[in-house]
């Protein structure tokens, strides 16, 4: 009677033999298949197995983002490691904790002159009112459609980088993957100069905080853009990262977005 393999029985076969002369092309194949197969599994699977399955896929693509964002080279200020100077430090250093100035600089104490000075000068000082209606469409759900409590929104829409949805059973307001947006063509009214822009947030929509909350971009909001690759410099001699523009088209119509920069 043959004995069963034991233990690591393939690395040491491996070992033994070698690998064949396509293994590495039959690899690449079957984890480019795997995508394929997970999906068709999706498609395929029902009851309490989809619930299961779908749980453990969105806990994989959470823990994917951050994966990847912990990767992303962000550096903001971080605590300074070196080592303790050496002979005395005077009394008012002893607890003063030093800081290494990373490239990330902070938006709010560069914005915070211009908002206590009062309300911006922006191109457009009055925009038409947009209702619930024109913003977003009721999406029928239940077993015979009787349910009404979803919306669809039918904007454009700026969502974040880190941004995971819900499951889709819980997800309230539903924000189309084809209305979000990541940049703008931002405008520059002294250098009369037009340049593609990441947006960083959605400042403010005047419709609605609801529409502000959920990154709504519509004629007259206030989007925040990165402006770092312009170089623009403050009067300190420091660089400044983002600053915040006013769409003035339409972006439904026009399928971009198009903003001035308040300077």
């Amino acid at each position: 009677r043959a004995k069963m393999p034991q233990n690591e029985y393939i690395e040491l076969h491996q070992k033994r033999y070698g690998k064949r002369l396509d293994h590495e092309e039959r690899k690449r194949k079957k984890e480019a298949r795997q995508a394929h197969e997970m999906s068709a599994y999706a498609k395929k699977v029902k009851g309490l197995r989809a619930k299961l399955y779908n749980k453990k896929r969105h806990n994989e693509k959470i823990q994917m983002k951050k994966t990847i964002n912990m990767h992303e080279e962000k550096k903001t200020k971080q605590k300074d490691a070196e080592k303790v100077a050496e002979g005395a430090v005077p009394a008012y250093l002893m607890d003063r904790e030093r800081e290494t100035a990373g490239k990330a600089l902070s938006n709010m104490i560069k914005q915070k002159r211009k908002e206590k000075a009062g309300k911006w000068n922006v191109p457009l000082p009055k925009v038409k009112a947009l209702g619930e209606d024109d913003v977003m469409r009721m999406v029928r759900t239940g077993k015979r459609q009787k349910k009404g409590w979803k919306r669809m929104i039918t904007k454009h829409t700026f969502v974040g980088e880190g941004f995971t949805r819900k499951p889709p059973k819980f997800e309230r307001f539903i924000r189309p993957m084809a209305l979000r947006v990541k940049k703008a063509q931002v405008t520059h009214p002294e250098l009369k100069a037009t340049f593609t822009l990441p947006i960083i947030g959605v400042k403010k929509n005047p419709n609605s905080p609801l529409f502000t909350q959920l990154g709504v971009i519509t004629k007259g909001s206030i989007i925040e853009v990165n402006v770092s690759e312009l170089g623009l410099v403050t009067t300190g001699g420091k660089v400044v990262w983002g600053k915040y523009a006013q769409v003035t088209n339409n972006p439904e119509n026009d399928g971009a977005i198009n903003a001035v920069l308040l300077v």
